[in-house]
């Protein structure tokens, strides 16, 4: 038997890391900063405006009409398909909707494609300086609309839901009755639309037809909100699906 004693051996701990480990972290961290950069440019690519450079409605057939409940009508008139915005003039989620989706619906419009019934609502009022803003842009809708010319409507919608226009919510002013009245003059409105404007001739009736777009935009949706779009009675999603327009006016 021998005498020497074993050895001892010792331990010796292998590092955690490795280099492996090192590039699979790497890797994973370009992953999700791919998704990330990916998830963002997918968003901003849908808030983008469509058919960039188109501008408002362009065709001289188009027409506009004010309904009995203070809608207005905008599209040439034997075509059955249509949509149903409901917007408050102070709402900032209708202004993006207007940016991103305005001109594409324009020039649906021109074609004989769409027809789109704009409910305008005011449940945003007490957002704005005067406390009666989504009120009077109504008002000043419906006498824009009460005028009878398409094209003139469309610029008119597109400059109050311009940033250039839109008040800001809880802004410390807002448009008056007088820069309402410029604005339909500048998109081509005719000078009685103007007085009606300044006038404030149809405040009283918008409000009440507010209300009662409200009501109705509540049973049909379910909820109130701004901008809901309605097409065949059923809620489009237009901010979350980009192709909504090309499928209702297949």
């Amino acid at each position: 038997m021998s005498s020497k004693k074993p050895k001892s051996v010792k331990y010796n701990p292998q590092p955690t890391s490795s280099k492996t480990t090192y590039i699979l972290g790497g890797l994973a961290i370009v992953v999700i900063a791919a998704l990330v950069i990916g998830g963002v440019l997918a968003t901003s690519s849908r808030n983008e405006p469509r058919n960039q450079g188109y501008g408002a409605v362009q065709n001289s057939a188009v027409q506009v009409t004010l309904e009995n409940d203070g809608v207005a009508r905008l599209g040439l008139p034997d075509v059955a398909n249509t949509i149903d915005v409901f917007e408050d003039p102070m709402c900032p989620a209708c202004a993006q909707f207007e940016e991103t989706y305005g001109q594409e619906v324009a020039q649906a419009i021109d074609e004989g494609k769409l027809v789109v019934r704009y409910h305008m609502l005011n449940f945003l009022n007490d957002r704005s300086a005067s406390g009666d803003y989504s009120t009077r842009a109504g008002a000043a809708f419906q006498c824009v609309a009460e005028g009878g010319v398409g094209t003139a409507y469309s610029n008119f919608h597109g400059e109050l839901f311009s940033p250039d226009n839109q008040p800001a919510e809880r802004g410390g002013s807002d448009l008056s009755n007088e820069d309402l009245a410029n604005l339909a003059r500048d998109a081509g409105a005719t000078d009685t639309v103007v007085d009606c404007i300044t006038n404030g001739e149809r405040t009283q009736q918008a409000g009440m037809d507010a209300e009662a777009g409200s009501t109705a935009l509540a049973a049909a949706a379910g909820r109130v909100g701004t901008p809901t779009i309605l097409h065949n009675g059923q809620v489009i999603d237009a901010f979350g699906d980009p192709e909504w327009l090309s499928q209702v006016t297949q």
